[in-house]
Formats: structure tokens, sequence, C-alpha cells
């Protein structure tokens, strides 16, 4: 008992100490909030047209691209956190909390939480202004916390990827490894159109894509009716399953370095 609350007083101390420097410095928590807006706001705004071209029968055009920026703020979200591990890196501190946690990985841990906590103040402000803007919500309660549940798993895959990352480089310069692959995945997933409409080599690449199942997922529950949901939580749960042996693994790497 004695064990776990040293585990989780180290796990709290590090994500309060981030959230505090994120409150204390915008810079470091208005990119995690500027893209989801920017994204929501260019594609929503700049292509509502293209809900009107034949084949496209989701709902809500403004809708189904919420629900691809909900995703993509949860997967970047993760990953911003991987900025402050490698910041910490680079100036010593996280060394200095790893000699002082004697399980390390309650450190981890604790960035973890840190990125829980500013991705879902995200999304509640993308939310707010989604609704603001008129979008609309097809989905009941039950549904909503389905899609809120995607977005969290994706959220923990991201994060340990890039605390993964992280801790085998340890240094911010290692920023892009983090980023690219992550993009190249959710760019190639179905964005601005249903995977219906995709031509060319975007749509083979889409067709196995394993995020393109937690994206047409997620857009089922907001429209209220569910499709392939258990596919999808498979999909991120396995994904984020294999990313934690990833994160553990980097752990021991950066242990072994001092």
């Amino acid at each position: 008992m004695r064990r776990r609350s040293r585990y989780w007083s180290v796990a709290r101390t590090v994500a309060w100490r981030n959230l505090h420097l994120a409150m204390r410095s915008p810079a470091l928590l208005l990119p995690s909030l500027v893209f989801p807006l920017f994204f929501y706001m260019a594609f929503a705004g700049g292509l509502s047209t293209v809900g009107g071209l034949p084949g496209f029968d989701y709902y809500n055009y403004d809708a189904f691209q919420f629900v691809f920026v909900l995703l993509q703020s949860a997967a970047f979200g993760g990953v911003f956190i991987g900025f402050s591990i490698g910041a910490d890196f680079d100036s010593g501190f996280t060394r200095r909390l790893m000699l002082a946690a004697r399980d390390r990985s309650a450190v981890i841990v604790g960035y973890g939480i840190a990125g829980l906590v500013r991705a879902v103040l995200v999304w509640m402000v993308v939310f707010a202004i989604a609704l603001a803007t008129g979008m609309e919500v097809a989905g009941s309660g039950v549904d909503l916390a389905g899609l809120i549940g995607l977005a969290l798993v994706v959220n923990v895959a991201a994060f340990c990827f890039a605390a993964g990352v992280m801790t085998r480089l340890r240094t911010l310069q290692a920023a892009p490894a983090m980023q690219l692959p992550l993009f190249m995945i959710l760019m190639t997933a179905p964005i601005y159109v249903p995977r219906n409409l995709l031509e060319g080599w975007i749509s083979t690449v889409a067709k196995v894509n394993p995020f393109t199942a937690v994206v047409e997922a997620g857009r089922s529950l907001m429209a209220g009716d569910p499709f392939h949901v258990l596919l999808a939580f498979a999909a991120a749960a396995g994904g984020a399953a294999l990313l934690v042996i990833f994160s553990w693994r980097g752990l021991r790497r950066a242990e072994a370095a001092g």
C-alpha cells in the first residue's frame, strides 16, 4: 500500500508540474488548442459544400469534420506532451526525477495524466465552438460517451508512442520523429469525404489504415447509428497496448543510459 501511495504521489507531482507550467506559459498550451480549431474552421467552414456531393450521405458536414478533428486533437495532444518530456530531458530535470523515483514508470504516467487533462480541456473548447457555429449532434449521450472513449484511447496510444520515442532519443530535437509517423497515419484516413468517395492510391491506403476504422466508428456514433464500434475500439486498444510496451522498453533504455 505504501509503495502504491508513493507511486501515485510521484505521478501526481509530475502531472501537476506540467499542468502548472502550461497554465503559466500559454505558449505551451496554445498549439494543442489552436491546431484543432484551425482545422475545424478550415475543413467544416471552407469545405462545407462537399456535403452536397452525390454519394455523401452523412447527416451534417460540420459533425463529419468535428469527429476527425476531435480524434486528431486526441492524437496530437498525446504527442504534444512528448515535447515536455524532451525539454525536461534537455534540461536534466527528467533524469533527476528518475533518480528520485523508486519506480520510474510513475514519471511517465504523470506526463500521461497531464496530457490527458490538457486534451480534455481542448475537446471542451472545440465542442463548445462547434455547437456555437451550428454543428448538429444526432447521437445520444451514450453515443457521445463512446466517441469520447475512442478519443481517450487514441490519446493514450499517441502519448505512449511519443514517450517511447523521447525516452530513446532523450532530446527535444527528436520532435519530428514523433510527429511525422502520426501525421502520415492521420492524413491517409478519410478526412474530407467518406471512404466510398475516395479515389486512387489514397483509397487503397485508407482501406488498410487502422485509424480509418476509428474515424468511421466515431462518425457513426456522432450520427446516432453505431457501426463497427467494437472493431474501432479493438484497433485503438490494440495499438495502445503495443505502444505501452514500446514506451516501457524506451523507459528501460533511458534508465540504462543514466
